[in-house]
């Protein structure tokens, strides 16, 4: 789930991630075993973990640090913050770039750049901003540079991934040396929350317009956050320094070391032997490993992730329901969780996450989570649907990639879901820069029925995900519309008070559910490993977004 090029909103999509081998019991992946020519499971059950505790942080550091080491699984094309739209760019981002509001560890919100936010009228949002704020070189933050950050990423020509945040957004105007005014063409309840994500980060004007077209890969970034941006060594490393003139609490750290290691087995050997310090987005296969090695702690977070199957053509037997109920009848999710998510996972029959819901009260939560399709097999139930699309025998395509075991594995799993219940299933290996290609290029999905996807919300509000089943949505690559669920997503987002919106968004988690545009799999906890020599990170999904490095430092 993830980048740029969507004409709206980013892409939150996981590209680019694990790989190599781990493995399964027998048992565990009994249905798999009936593939013959596949990317093939790894065999034996050592790469899995259990007692799966999600916690919201690490222990405070008990001091600062000179310097610390993190591993990324590969290295931003740039580090502009419009089109931060993945993992990589976001997890370094976020220390350097701050935005108007913040998420927190506990993935709720607070007053980041801006003091207050204030609403007068459905329409209007208000945000005082945090006066003596300065920039990486010196300049104080006004209101003009807020109107030119969040212009930026209304600029057409800037193909901004935040672009859809503001599809509202009828002018960002100063309304005061340190207050800026955003009037809406119409209420706008998701607006707001984004503010705490990269849309809603502020740059200096003099400092965006004087790196021109160089901005985001040379030089500064001209932000604000607890760390500056250092050496960038391509291909290998990104530097960041801490800057003594930040306004919040200074960074426990002098230094942050983000060390590009792109080989799942590389990135894990190199934690194990201390030559960097930490990591997030954990090799699912090294969980057990880190875990036993002694040399640190693995711990686990909440996620707000879904592990899914995307369904992308609807005019082959795909565009029957039957033949999608029947495919989600036949997943074995259980051996996936294991095989594929390491053991760290919650098989799960809908789209969004529970801790998405966390502002909902129980009634709502009952009418969100009841009745929803089940997650069980059926293998008779399945064979009975597919007999009656008059889809026996038919043949579909699933992407598959190298790019991670859950990508893998899980075409794996609905190949052989397939073959239980008559149908030929195929898979198409793509390789790992050119599966990030499905999210963004129609045609380099041509000839795919579907493909593995991982989404993560950037905001504690299901709506982040199941708007992306309205007609015309940047994710929604089936087609898929329903102008009575394209109503709710309007109502949902013109609702502000969050036990009003949520109620709506309940019956747009049916909806969907009912229609299987993506086969929900499994809920996917955010991975931490801490070498023993520091420690602070918070282990939330918020690490996109929240200066998470700044709370690093000394374990002892």
């Amino acid at each position: 789930m993830t980048p740029s090029p969507r004409t709206g909103r980013r892409p939150h999509r996981q590209a680019g991630r694990r790989g190599t081998a781990a493995a399964l019991t027998t048992a565990v992946l009994a249905s798999f075993a009936l593939l013959s020519a596949c990317t093939g499971p790894p065999q034996g059950d050592a790469g899995t973990v259990t007692d799966v505790r999600l916690s919201t942080s690490t222990p405070p550091a008990r001091g600062e640090i000179d310097s610390f080491s993190w591993a990324v699984y590969a290295e931003p094309p740039t580090l502009d913050y419009t089109v931060a739209f993945d993992y990589p760019q976001n997890t370094i981002l976020s220390n350097v770039c701050e935005s108007l509001m913040r998420w927190t560890p506990g993935l709720t919100t607070e007053p980041g750049l801006a003091l207050k936010a204030a609403n007068p009228d459905p329409t209007t949002w208000v945000y005082d901003l945090r006066p003596g704020v300065r920039f990486h070189d010196g300049k104080e933050m006004t209101a003009d540079d807020v109107v030119f950050s969040l212009g930026r990423q209304m600029d057409p020509d800037n193909a901004a991934a935040w672009a859809q945040v503001f599809q509202n957004v009828t002018a960002v105007t100063k309304t005061g040396p340190l207050q800026v005014t955003v009037k809406l063409k119409k209420p706008d309840s998701q607006f707001p929350q984004y503010m705490a994500t990269a849309a809603g980060v502020v740059a200096s004007k003099a400092g965006v317009e004087a790196a021109g077209r160089d901005y985001g890969t040379t030089g500064g970034l001209a932000c604000t956050g607890p760390f500056r941006l250092g050496t960038w060594t391509k291909g290998q490393s990104i530097e960041l320094d801490r800057f003594d003139g930040y306004w919040g609490t200074k960074a426990k750290s002098r230094k942050a070391v983000f060390r590009v290691l792109t080989d799942p087995s590389a990135r894990t050997n190199a934690m194990l032997r201390g030559e960097v310090d930490g990591g997030y987005l954990i090799p699912t296969e090294s969980y057990a490993r880190l875990r036993g090695s002694g040399t640190g702690t693995l711990y686990f977070g909440e996620g707000l992730s879904t592990v899914n199957v995307n369904i992308t053509d609807m005019k082959g037997p795909l565009g029957d329901v039957r033949v999608r109920r029947a495919l989600s009848l036949a997943l074995d999710r259980t051996g996936f969780v294991k095989a594929g998510l390491g053991g760290a996972g919650t098989v799960t029959n809908s789209l969004t996450t529970r801790a998405a819901w966390a502002a909902a009260p129980e009634q709502t939560l009952k009418a969100a989570f009841d009745s929803l399709p089940p997650s069980g097999q059926d293998i008779d139930k399945a064979k009975a649907l597919v007999r009656e699309a008059g889809a026996t025998g038919k043949t579909l395509t699933v992407a598959t990639s190298s790019i991670g075991q859950d990508v893998s594995l899980l075409a794996t799993a609905v190949q052989a879901a397939g073959s239980r219940i008559g149908l030929d299933i195929r898979l198409k290996t793509i390789a790992p820069n050119a599966f990030t290609a499905l999210f963004t290029d129609p045609q380099a999905r041509e000839g795919i029925d579907m493909f593995p996807l991982t989404y993560y919300d950037s905001i504690t509000d299901p709506l982040d995900l199941l708007q992306n089943f309205k007609t015309g949505a940047y994710m929604n690559f089936a087609g898929y519309s329903d102008p009575q669920y394209d109503e709710l997503v309007d109502q949902a987002s013109a609702v502000y008070p969050v036990e009003q919106r949520l109620a709506i968004e309940a019956k747009l988690q049916h909806r969907a559910s009912e229609q299987l545009l993506w086969i929900p799999v499994a809920e996917w906890p955010t991975a931490l490993y801490l070498g023993k020599r520091i420690t602070g990170a918070p282990t939330t999904i918020a690490y996109m977004y929240y200066p998470w490095a700044a709370d690093v430092g000394a374990a002892q």
